[in-house]
């Protein structure tokens, strides 16, 4: 008669795992109940911001667009993360092929490896103030420059992953390749840039979610330009005096929507892309 393995329950990680997930959907509760609520029903009472609006209302987000100017703004941010992304797919992945399929015999595209890698220890607000003058003077403190600065700011974390994943694909594929005639051009298009589909995505939507949410680098590159992302508008609710949480609230939701469809659409890559594009 076989007997039943009984499994022991690991506590120590599903004690982590309910708290995670207490810590990820409490915020989240309280987003939706405070954009739903009207000024009124909010009381310095624990019972008052935590209860349910006495009545599911959407005039807070018809204000927040309004206050946000959202569609004008909506379609910057789209605009700013969409060419980004493309940009940083194009550009970061054949930099990422060229110099992780080289680093390991070239000890100079290792020195470029880690040159570049390096970037990502130097924080922004060392260059915040460079930056401002450089782009001035250079005419593109606007859209452009903005888009230009993330297209560098997020290459280190990009080459690594793209180099990373190289590994896990057979250089036999490129050598066969050769032999038919194919060019290194074309070979990496036809080849390595369609097998790097996942991690493609988890490229995208790292960059995306990056770019969606950055105040910092539209705040101090476009300023006096008179032209707002979604995070740069949102700042009209927050005042000397305080805060407007209820609209504030109402314009994250509406912020949120994008950027979550977005991940959804991707999601089903993303996994498979960070597993394998680990560096080994």
């Amino acid at each position: 008669m076989n007997e039943k393995i009984k499994e022991k329950v690991n506590w120590p990680i599903t004690i982590l795992l309910i708290a995670g997930l207490i810590t990820v959907v409490f915020p989240l509760y309280m987003t939706i109940v405070i954009a739903f609520k009207q000024p009124s029903e909010m009381t310095n009472s624990i019972s008052g911001i935590l209860s349910l609006p006495k009545s599911w209302s959407l005039a807070n987000f018809a204000e927040a667009m309004r206050v946000t100017d959202f569609w004008r703004s909506l379609f910057n941010s789209v605009m700013i993360t969409g060419i980004t992304v493309v940009l940083s797919l194009v550009l970061h992945s054949m930099i990422g092929y060229a110099v992780g399929r080289n680093k390991a015999k070239n000890k100079w595209y290792n020195l470029v490896y880690l040159y570049i890698v390096s970037g990502m220890f130097v924080p922004f607000a060392i260059l915040m103030m460079p930056l401002v003058k450089q782009t001035a003077q250079m005419g593109i403190a606007n859209i452009v420059g903005v888009i230009i600065c993330y297209v560098v700011f997020y290459m280190p974390m990009n080459l690594m992953l793209y180099s990373g994943y190289l590994t896990n694909i057979p250089i036999a594929l490129e050598e066969a390749a050769r032999v038919d005639g194919a060019s290194t051009w074309k070979t990496y298009w036809s080849i390595i840039f369609p097998i790097m589909k996942p991690m493609h995505a988890t490229v995208a939507v790292i960059t995306a979610l990056s770019v969606w949410n950055d105040v910092m680098t539209p705040l101090v590159i476009m300023s006096g330009s008179g032209l707002t992302t979604l995070p740069l508008a949102q700042l009209a609710f927050q005042t000397q005096f305080g805060t407007n949480y209820n609209l504030a609230f109402a314009s994250y939701l509406l912020a949120l929507l994008p950027i979550l469809i977005f991940y959804i659409v991707c999601q089903k890559q993303i996994l498979n892309g960070v597993v394998n594009g680990a560096v080994k």
